[in-house]
């Protein structure tokens, strides 16, 4: 337990933060629970509002040698934005670091605080025709979405967040503070080394991101979307080949929705219906949406039309089923299955990747383990099949004949993570980042001499690993 007091904690930050940026006792609960893995209890919660705030706040942490836990929206699923149960970490809270939104509409780029959600990025960013297109089912903070380095569903088209990160400004954790701008809203500049990578994807390791310069994209003028269900397994990379070949300037997502997942939505998202009825929903089916830039004024393409003639095309060879419905309604349920899943009891999370070319053999191989060793267990699986990601979720249903083993779980985990690191040549985590929860696995994962490179360059920002929840070095422990 620490052993400062209330007293001394607030005439130490009051003068730096203010009284609506600092938060003790009951009012930091909200702060100290994890989005689905993590649970603690901070020393307290500091929120500055400014860069000069979240710079004297460190300082006083790395003089005193006071663990910080940077904290975006709170939305990461590694518990690596959760302080630990010691009552010794300050979390920082960017949730008041969200005052600068610079828009420069001509060089499709944004300069934003590390606070501002991506829902109100976009929100600024819709009246000029623009937006940041990084899909989540979440609201996260773009300085959080930085440290994970999120993906979501339109990556194929899009990338991720560190494809379309052009800067950003950081605070490295230690006694100076310094503050670090790392790249400018520029797309070519080979001066060096392109150091802001160090801080992407990192979870917060080493420094507090307070601002991030984003590249934007003009909002599609069009849009077209179909669910479709493949002939057979092998069928599912023929039509994606198939879409790349004849339509793969315009394909934006190509998800894969198994039967088990549409039905836990189906039937515990209220207004959400079947889209296949009055036929149940089917084994397998895949979400597809092509965008266009392009004005169909000048460019004469109709991409429904030219969907519809692919799909048509396609019938019998690769698809047997097609619904073209309202592109709204086949997203939501899409966005849905998480929220069914949980319906049905506790989940058990493997965001997971693999070559996309083994994509489908990984989830039969992945399921056949559930099934035969794990009978007990519910497998509710989706996916990003385009880039290889899979969220092979497996419940623990609320009316399973056993009660719940964190034994059995561990096991679960353990078989799963060496399938596909060792059998599919996969990653353990595709897009949630590295925490408390998965660290475990980065040890077993990651070779001696990688670790031994992180653990220098951890050490050139936070001599002290006293910024984030894990430490990336040949020890890896938990903060």
């Amino acid at each position: 337990m620490s052993t400062w007091t209330p007293q001394a904690i607030e005439q130490a930050l009051l003068p730096i933060v203010g009284r609506h940026g600092l938060l003790m006792g009951d009012d930091t609960v909200s702060y100290e629970h994890g989005a689905r893995y993590g649970q603690g209890k901070a020393l307290c919660v500091v929120r500055p509002a400014t860069t000069e705030e979240v710079q004297e706040v460190v300082r006083w942490c790395a003089a005193h040698h006071i663990p910080l836990v940077p904290q975006g929206a709170n939305t990461g699923l590694v518990g690596a934005s959760t302080p630990d149960g010691s009552a010794t970490q300050v979390v920082l809270s960017t949730s008041r670091l969200r005052q600068r939104c610079d828009i420069d509409a001509a060089n499709r780029s944004v300069t934003v605080d590390a606070g501002m959600t991506l829902q109100e990025l976009n929100e600024k960013l819709e009246p000029l025709g623009l937006w940041f297109p990084v899909d989540l089912g979440a609201n996260p903070s773009i300085g959080g979405m930085v440290a994970a380095n999120t993906g979501g569903t339109r990556l194929i088209r899009y990338g991720d967040v560190r494809h379309n990160v052009l800067g950003l400004q950081a605070v490295l954790l230690h006694p100076q503070a310094q503050v670090l701008q790392l790249g400018r809203a520029l797309r070519k500049d080979n001066t060096g080394p392109d150091l802001k990578q160090l801080f992407i994807g990192t979870s917060g390791a080493g420094a507090v991101i307070t601002q991030v310069t984003l590249e934007v994209q003009r909002k599609p003028q069009q849009s077209a979307t179909a669910l479709v269900v493949p002939t057979s397994d092998e069928a599912v990379l023929q039509l994606l080949q198939a879409l790349e070949q004849d339509l793969g300037d315009y394909l934006s997502a190509f998800e894969g929705l198994s039967g088990n997942a549409m039905q836990a939505a189906i039937e515990h998202v209220p207004h959400l219906r079947n889209p296949f009825a009055p036929e149940p929903a089917p084994d397998f089916a895949i979400l597809i949406e092509l965008e266009a830039q392009s004005s169909k004024t000048y460019t004469g393409l109709d991409l429904q039309e030219a969907l519809n003639q692919f799909l048509q095309d396609q019938f019998e060879h690769t698809i047997c089923n097609a619904v073209i419905g309202n592109a709204a309604e086949l997203w939501h349920l899409r966005h849905s299955i998480t929220e069914g899943a949980r319906a049905l009891g506790k989940p058990i999370a493997f965001d997971v990747s693999v070559p996309r070319s083994r994509i489908m053999a990984f989830c039969r191989a992945a399921r056949a383990v559930v099934d035969q060793d794990f009978p007990f267990l519910h497998v509710v699986d989706f996916g990003h099949i385009a880039d290889g990601g899979v969220h092979f979720n497996v419940i623990w249903r609320n009316d399973a004949a056993l009660a719940y083993d964190p034994a059995q779980v561990q096991a679960l985990r353990d078989r799963i993570y060496a399938m596909v690191v060792q059998d599919f040549a996969g990653s353990y985590s595709a897009e949630h980042g590295i925490g408390p929860h998965n660290l475990a696995y980065y040890q077993q994962y990651t070779p001696a001499p990688v670790r031994q490179l992180a653990q220098g360059v951890r050490q050139l920002m936070d001599p002290e690993q006293l910024c984030g929840t894990v430490d990336f070095g040949l020890n890896a422990t938990v903060h």
